[in-house]
């Protein structure tokens, strides 16, 4: 099936394109049933990422990024999503918590800790999700308490991507808990930090997923992120429509490829004496599929180009995440409904594809919560 081009690509881009499929061949793809099995990637392939440059593409050189834009995080998404990777949690290293400190780090903070999640020195994570507290961030029980020159941190996390393997964790807490979110704070953890389970999904297997606890985490007041309390909640809501316009790029990439394998199964596979794809059934369902992926890479297409010119705004982002999302999970169920029995059978591509959507309406703010950020902008 010919792929549209998205208007933001440029020769730059596709130079990088062709680093990120050799790299993910080569690095990535062989290893899908070894990283489910150990549920995370190998830590060295962090650093032989940075030392290739697919680290930090959109941070500044200065702080020893790839200069590059949202643009090249997209691109490397998208070639995760062709070999189907969904293992390796770079979107969060990379696109999240790197910006997090570009954004609102002093320039200490910034030369301190990014050049190191650049060379993969550093794995880096955010810990926003507790036990009790998943959308509503402004219900959060973990504290940082200031004493002194350092603040004592104290609470639970869960869900949180890179857990295990992070030696850099940016922690949501409330330094002042008489305050609802005007009292939510961003502190950087290095290394300090009791690792919980990484915990068994239904899909993802391969991403390392795990709990973190804090008990009497001390930290230097120089960690708080900013440099000054109170800034948190606002801090997670100005990044939140980026995080959530890379999971929009990872679904469409989804339906992409959940297309393509299903239009060359149906081509291969037969039934009743003839090709799968002759029916009338399988060609309907799938120039379905093929409408919804064409349709959803036009949207996501432009909220990159507003991305990229500074001009997305909420709402559109949180469009993008929850219609993206839904929209990979009824394109994938159709096509394991093609494959019949063997669309469940975990050996085949679909079928991890299958259980890996479900979780995309979840995070990032559930599709509910996305709703209901649309309807107050009506």
């Amino acid at each position: 099936m010919a792929h549209r081009r998205s208007p933001w690509m440029d020769e730059d881009l596709d130079q990088l394109r062709q680093l990120a499929r050799t790299f993910l061949e080569k690095e990535v793809a062989p290893h899908q049933e070894r990283f489910a099995a150990q549920k995370q990637v190998d830590r060295d392939l962090w650093r032989r990422a940075g030392d290739v440059g697919l680290l930090c593409l959109s941070i500044p050189e200065e702080y020893g990024g790839g200069g590059g834009t949202f643009a090249h995080e997209a691109v490397l998404i998208e070639e995760q999503a062709r070999v189907g990777d969904s293992s390796w949690g770079n979107s969060v290293h990379s696109g999240i918590v790197a910006h997090y400190l570009l954004s609102y780090g002093t320039e200490e903070q910034k030369r301190r800790w990014l050049p190191k999640l650049a060379s993969g020195e550093y794995v880096g994570a955010i810990a926003m999700s507790e036990p009790g507290a998943g959308s509503d961030l402004q219900g959060i029980r973990t504290r940082a308490l200031r004493e002194g020159d350092e603040y004592v941190i104290n609470g639970s996390k869960t869900f949180i991507t890179n857990g295990s393997q992070a030696d850099l964790v940016i922690v949501v807490a409330k330094t002042d808990p008489s305050e609802g979110a005007a009292g939510i704070s961003l502190l950087v953890v290095e290394n300090d930090i009791r690792r919980g389970r990484v915990l068994e999904k239904v899909g993802l297997k391969g991403q390392d997923t795990a709990e973190l606890f804090f008990d009497d985490v001390r930290v230097p007041v120089s960690h708080l992120l900013g440099g000054q309390e109170g800034q948190g909640f606002v801090q997670l809501m100005q990044q939140l429509p980026q995080e959530r316009l890379l999971i929009a790029v990872a679904s469409v990439a989804g339906i992409e490829r959940a297309v393509e394998v299903t239009l060359e199964y149906t081509k291969d596979r037969t039934a009743f004496g003839k090709e799968l794809f002759k029916f009338q059934n399988t060609r309907f369902k799938l120039a379905e599929c093929a409408t919804e992926a064409a349709v959803t890479r036009a949207f996501v297409d432009e909220c990159i180009e507003k991305h990229l010119t500074g001009s997305l705004d909420v709402p559109t982002a949180a469009m993008a995440k929850w219609w993206s999302t839904d929209r990979l999970c009824r394109v994938v169920d159709e096509c394991v409904q093609l494959f019949g029995g063997y669309g469940y059978m975990t050996e085949y591509p679909i079928a991890r594809a299958w259980a890996d959507a479900r979780v995309q309406r979840i995070y990032g703010g559930t599709n509910e919560i996305m709703k209901e950020i649309i309807a107050r902008s009506l």
